[in-house]
């Protein structure tokens, strides 16, 4: 008995795994297809795994094994049918900025994996943990104009790390100044070697070429194999161009990073960037592929996939992934029907390492240069800056202010500038959010804005007033100095009435400044009156007991029914020229 009950419960467990659901949910029409994929897919896998390891500080073949187990973890946890994980560019920068600095100058492979193995792990506890308190809405901590500023500046500072690779040579800076006079310098010395650069340029040339062109075909595979075929021909490694050379034979054991707990800390905060991006790439990747096929994102389950992904990574000597909006179109394009396509090509990529672990030995450095600059393009999007400039000039600020924080203080300084701007710019709307008076318009229902509509009548000894923001601490200052203004003006006001429907909630503080500004009014002869309150709100106002300030017959249901209170009182009318509306 006991035994079926612990049977029970394993298979309760396990029926929870996305995984397993689709196996149970899987059609035998999709085999076909999703082997193709999965074979095309590793085709692209193994360059871009190799060149992105590279990008991190680490060996190539790292990127391997972080390619097959992400994708064997998120098959089994992931909730998307075909989103595609794996090493990404985005990341890169991140990941090297992270373990470097703690893997010591002398620069040791192992130590440099150890520390990007559990930097992965770390990433993936943050990305369960932040599933299971279901804060999957974190992504939305990034705006979009300040993401695009990230991503430009993200692309820039690639760009110009891997053109010293790109060109046969190294340069030992950091920063992008640094690193840009670092090149120059190179070059200036004639340090840069011919071939490498052919080989280099040639291949961004191809990439470029074939993805405008011949979109359908695998541009990267088709290069790769172009420069080890010249790489062959032309024996470009006795002219001095650097070799992939001959990868470790055989699959990773599992392994638990050996890190002091000294590196913790560096290692959690660049981890929370790290998750942060990946969180937000993948929501946006995964919703733009699921519009496609009709299924549904759901935040928390990405944030599931992501973490079993870098976990099973960091277990295997592999670093942190992220979804690859280009590779999941890969897939897709191909005839991906479910993960199975990405179990093949990690499938694919073990029997590569294990039976020709020197396939891609001649392969140029810069060849991979080549393939990281190529990804690098791909993250920028000048036309959306463009289009923030002519659109909104704030956000644009804003992007620019991101991209300048990761341009000149580096990738984790600007992924943490690019979300402080953010909130910043949450909390500037709610600080200072629009607001205007209100009057009637000729053939309109209604009242409206004023600034739009200057020819709007207003009651003589009325003034309509609406702010389109909840009122709080930040603001309720900024709300009592506007309703003074509007009170001083000559004649004063008899009524103010408060059109409050965007109000969505009153604070205390709040609820202080406006008992406090009722009594000033009051002294000066004017009534603070609201209209539109939501039914919540003045719960609060009651609960409050600002009613014993503000006559609680002072708070209408419509804007309409204030101004009706305000004629019968007042006897005031509208302007001869405006004809009464219907409903009086």
């Amino acid at each position: 008995m006991q035994v079926r009950r612990i049977t029970a419960g394993v298979v309760r467990v396990l029926g929870w795994l996305p995984g397993l659901r689709a196996v149970r949910s899987y059609r035998r029409a999709w085999l076909g297809r999703d082997l193709v994929a999965g074979i095309v897919l590793s085709t692209l896998l193994v360059p871009q795994g190799m060149a992105y390891a590279e990008l991190a500080g680490l060996p190539p073949i790292t990127g391997l094994y972080t390619s097959i187990l992400c994708l064997l973890g998120y098959a089994v946890f992931g909730p998307s049918r075909i989103l595609v994980l794996g090493p990404d560019s985005s990341l890169g920068p991140m990941i090297a900025a992270t373990i470097l600095p703690l893997a010591g100058a002398d620069g040791d492979p192992k130590r440099a994996v150890a520390l990007a193995s559990m930097l992965a792990l770390i990433v993936g506890a943050i990305m369960i943990a932040g599933a299971v308190a279901r804060i999957g809405f974190i992504a939305d901590l990034i705006s979009k104009p300040t993401m695009i500023g990230y991503m430009n500046g993200l692309a820039l500072t690639i760009l110009v790390g891997q053109l010293p690779k790109l060109f046969g040579f190294k340069v030992d800076a950091e920063g992008l100044i640094r690193e840009t006079a670092g090149f120059i310098k190179g070059l200036a010395e004639g340090e840069a070697l011919a071939a490498a650069a052919a080989v280099g340029l040639c291949g961004i040339a191809l990439i470029l070429v074939l993805q405008r062109w011949l979109p359908k075909l695998p541009a990267v595979l088709i290069m790769v194999v172009a420069a080890i075929a010249a790489t062959t021909i032309f024996s470009l490694g006795s002219r001095g161009v650097s070799l992939v050379g001959v990868l470790p034979k055989g699959f990773p054991p599992l392994t638990v990073p050996d890190v002091g707990l000294s590196n913790i800390g560096p290692l959690f905060a660049g981890a929370l960037g790290i998750a942060l991006v990946s969180l937000a790439d993948t929501i946006s990747t995964a919703s733009a592929f699921a519009a496609r096929t009709g299924q549904q994102v759901r935040g928390n389950g990405e944030m599931v996939g992501i973490g079993a992904a870098n976990l099973a990574a960091g277990l295997f000597q592999g670093f942190p992934v992220s979804t690859s909006g280009s590779r999941t179109a890969v897939a897709e394009r191909s005839g991906a029907k479910s993960q199975l396509a990405g179990v093949t090509g990690a499938v694919v990529i073990i029997v590569m390492i294990l039976l020709v672990p020197g396939l891609f030995r001649n392969l140029p450095q810069p060849a991979l240069a080549a393939v990281v600059i190529t990804a690098s393009l791909s993250l920028a999007d000048i036309p959306a800056t463009v289009r923030l400039w002519k659109q909104r000039k704030e956000e644009f600020l804003l992007s620019v202010t991101a991209f300048a924080g990761v341009a000149l203080l580096g990738v984790l300084p600007g992924i943490a500038i690019a979300v402080a701007l953010s909130i910043l710019n949450v909390f500037r709307r709610a600080w200072w959010p629009y607001d205007t008076e209100l009057g009637r318009v000729n053939g309109l229902e209604g009242y409206h804005d004023v600034h739009t509509h200057p020819e709007a009548q207003r009651l003589p000894g009325l003034v309509i007033y609406r702010f389109d923001a909840p009122l709080f601490f930040a603001n309720a200052t900024t709300f009592r100095h506007e309703v003074e203004r509007l009170a001083r003006s000559d004649p004063p006001p008899a009524w103010i009435i408060v059109a409050a429907e965007p109000m969505t909630d009153v604070d205390t503080t709040a609820s202080d400044v406006l008992e406090e500004l009722d009594k000033t009014l009051n002294a000066q002869g004017t009534c603070l009156v609201f209209a539109e309150l939501k039914d919540p709100v003045r719960g609060k106002i009651e609960r409050y007991g600002l009613t014993r300030t503000i006559n609680p017959r002072h708070f209408f249901p419509t804007i309409e029914s204030a101004v009706a209170a305000f004629r019968i009182e007042t006897g005031a009318e509208w302007p001869a020229a405006t004809e009464s509306p219907a409903h009086g």
